[in-house]
């Protein structure tokens, strides 16, 4: 069965570069056993990336034993349904690329906030020049 994205279509892959997912596959693909629903493709912002260490979840410190590189400005990263809903519900959410976010993230974030911060980022954001 093809994982879909909050959209009804074909889930895409959200970063290679840093590699994300729960299954480390570069997309936000779920499971059962994925008990934060690492299901959002973010663009982190700096202002995210803050919220979200003053909450208790550094995402910039590298973490080797859970092949977690940290995270800059710009890097595309499966997230936490609940942890982007808390940064949306205080001001701070990282933009989302649809096609890329996990349509189990509707289980916790409605479209409507996820529509309401939804960029389109390509592979390459050297093509935007």
């Amino acid at each position: 069965m093809t994982a879909r994205n909050v959209l009804g279509d074909e889930l895409e892959g959200c970063s290679a570069d840093p590699l994300t997912g729960w299954f480390r596959d570069g997309t936000c693909e779920t499971a059962p056993e994925d008990q934060g629903s690492h299901t959002i493709c973010a663009v982190v912002t700096r202002d995210f990336l803050e919220h979200q260490r003053g909450i208790g979840n550094d995402l910039t410190t590298p973490v080797p034993a859970f092949q977690f590189p940290g995270l800059q400005p710009g890097d595309r990263w499966c997230v936490t349904a609940r942890n982007w809903l808390r940064a949306y519900q205080d001001g701070v959410a990282a933009p989302v690329v649809l096609a890329a976010t996990h349509e189990r993230a509707l289980d916790i974030v409605p479209l409507e906030a996820l529509r309401e911060h939804a960029v389109d980022v390509p592979d390459d954001p050297g093509a935007l020049s």
